[in-house]
């Protein structure tokens, strides 16, 4: 089936293209030196000490990615993944119309799959851009809080497809992974519901700061999981 070579090409540039994005902006921030006196000196904003937020929370994703040069590698990379992601949820209904027989039909998990790419890219295109008006901070924060809940929403309803074709599949995937997938999701929707309270209050900067970055990393990982869970064809 070629939707599946082609799902597994995406998964794995879904995965990397972000992950290298914001790991590479990272490095600009706490090694903004190397590019003292050249046309990409770095912001002062985007300057850090050095940090590993993932597990000290020393600086948000945000604070990382949105000044000069740190978003000519985010913007391009975040809007390359949604574009990416669009792809990955269309073939996958694909896949799952195939194996339902049925024809035409939109499953929920690509309607918010696609929502999710759409919150992604705009996040993306506006991170950066200071306009003092409440309303606009506003609609970021609304941008990004949708792109995690349709992502999720979407992730979950997919594995739950794929587990309920599990027996009309089982020569195509690995059914390991797709209870590594479960377990992904699983975490991801417990750690967002108990960490709510935490994150909606003051204080905690560096422990939202690390969430911030290490749930990215679970979000895209589950894509890399795609790419091991189909066998090659």
């Amino acid at each position: 089936m070629i939707e599946i070579a082609q799902i597994r090409k995406l998964s794995l540039w879904i995965f990397l293209i972000p992950l290298l994005g914001i790991n590479l902006c990272l490095f600009i921030t706490i090694n903004h030196h190397l590019l003292e006196n050249t046309i990409f000196t770095v912001d002062h904003i985007g300057r850090s000490n050095f940090t590993f937020p993932y597990f000290d929370g020393g600086l948000s994703i945000s604070r990382a990615s949105r000044t000069f040069p740190a978003y000519l590698i985010f913007k391009p990379s975040m809007i390359l993944t949604s574009i990416l992601v669009y792809f990955y949820w269309s073939k996958n209904n694909k896949i799952v119309n195939t194996f339902n027989s049925t024809s035409g039909k939109n499953y929920k998990f690509k309607t918010f799959g696609i929502i999710s790419a759409i919150c992604l890219a705009i996040h993306a295109v506006l991170l950066g851009v200071e306009i003092d008006i409440k309303i606009f901070k506003l609609f970021r924060r609304v941008v990004l809080l949708s792109f995690i809940i349709f992502e999720i929403a979407a992730q979950g309803l997919l594995v739950h497809s794929f587990y309920k074709l599990k027996d009309k599949i089982k020569d195509l995937f690995n059914p390991n992974i797709l209870m590594c997938k479960i377990l992904l999701v699983s975490i991801l929707i417990v750690v967002a519901l108990v960490s709510l309270p935490i994150v909606v209050t003051k204080g905690n900067i560096h422990f939202k700061h690390a969430l911030e970055w290490n749930y990215f990393v679970g979000v895209i990982l589950f894509y890399l999981f795609t790419r091991l869970l189909w066998k090659k064809i």
